[in-house]
C-alpha cells in the first residue's frame, strides 16, 4: 500500500495538468446552384462544445445559398 500511494498521486498530478481544450477547425461547403466550395476556419484552442456552437453557428441557407458546417 505504501508503494501505491506515491504512484496515485503522482498520477494525479499527472491529470491536473491536463488541459480539456484543444484547437478545433470547421469546415463549411457553400453551395449555389449545384456548385460546391469547401472554406476552413481556424476555431482556435476551446472546449469541444464551445467548438460545436461556433461552426454550427457558421451554417445558414438564405435565397438559395446553402453553407453546411461540420467540426474537425
Amino acid at each position: 500500500m505504501k508503494k501505491i500511494a506515491p504512484i496515485a498521486a503522482l498520477a494525479l498530478l499527472a491529470v491536473s495538468f491536463t488541459s480539456c481544450k484543444k484547437d478545433y477547425k470547421c469546415t463549411c461547403t457553400m453551395t449555389v446552384s449545384g456548385v460546391s466550395q469547401t472554406v476552413s476556419y481556424d476555431l482556435g484552442k476551446q472546449k469541444k462544445s464551445d467548438a460545436e456552437s461556433a461552426c454550427s453557428a457558421k451554417a445558414t441557407s438564405v435565397a438559395g445559398i446553402t453553407y453546411t458546417c461540420k467540426l474537425d
